[in-house]
């Protein structure tokens, strides 16, 4: 059983539904005792733009007010916490970073989906690609993330769309994962991704992790209420994991 998740997206960031207080209530309903609220974090380049997949600056003080009223009115019933899934951007990170502490961000989960400014790097990581030289990159820049100790754990590791020879990915895969093991921290497992039958997770990428002794967490990624009463999914994710040989522990929020 997974009673704690800290992956849960609101409808501020365009691309998820349903009201605040519907997660909380079936997160109560379905016996979890501990959530966190990780919608995608702000991001505004120098001349304004914003994405439309994030939450935007002008609704960022409502996701904080919302959430921090629910806490204390589920206080006695669940304990609730407010972050950021973010992703780490070399050139941006110290900015956002700022701006997630000055806001009243408890924890952040790195999810890389672009391999920088995405108003400039256009093409997502989900995007199939053969280059060995745009996979070496998203592994890079999240091992930067992770060595930063702020991040709680990586989100979807295997979000790479890597299309390419599976020598090549899987040495360099196995190369990240030990670094990973090294640097203390768990891969999630992404329920979304293995619910709607995603690119990921990636078999290979699991089977290196079971071999390289890594631990998952599994994160329900959830953007409709409904994800947390779901425990159907949850159970073949445990036997996923179970398959390839990974440990599955519960997430350990790292607060910033």
């Amino acid at each position: 059983m997974i009673d704690i998740n800290l992956h849960t997206h609101t409808r501020r960031c365009g691309h998820a539904s349903g009201e605040d207080r519907e997660y909380v209530e079936n997160a109560v309903k379905a016996g979890f005792r501990e959530i966190g609220f990780s919608d995608h974090a702000p991001f505004m380049t120098a001349d304004g733009k914003e994405s439309g997949y994030r939450v935007s600056h002008a609704d960022t003080p409502g996701y904080f007010e919302s959430l921090r009223a629910l806490r204390e009115e589920f206080k006695d019933r669940i304990a609730i916490h407010i972050g950021f899934e973010m992703e780490y951007y070399e050139e941006n990170f110290e900015d956002m970073l700022s701006y997630a502490r000055s806001q009243g961000a408890e924890y952040l989960i790195l999810g890389q989906h672009f391999l920088g400014n995405e108003h400039v790097y256009r093409e997502g990581t989900s995007a199939a690609s053969d280059s060995v030289e745009r996979l070496d990159k998203y592994l890079e820049l999240v091992l930067k993330g992770l060595k930063t100790g702020l991040f709680s754990y990586v989100a979807h590791p295997d979000i790479i769309r890597f299309t390419g020879d599976d020598k090549a990915y899987e040495e360099r895969i196995r190369s990240f994962i030990r670094e990973v093991v090294k640097l203390g921290y768990p891969l999630e497992l992404n329920r979304l991704g293995f619910f709607e039958k995603r690119h990921y997770p990636r078999d290979l990428f699991w089977k290196i992790a079971g071999e390289e002794g890594a631990t998952a967490v599994i994160g329900l990624d959830a953007h409709t209420p409904e994800v947390y009463l779901d425990r159907e999914t949850v159970k073949k994710i445990e036997a996923y994991l179970e398959e390839h040989h990974v440990k599955r522990i519960l997430p350990q929020m790292i607060r910033i």
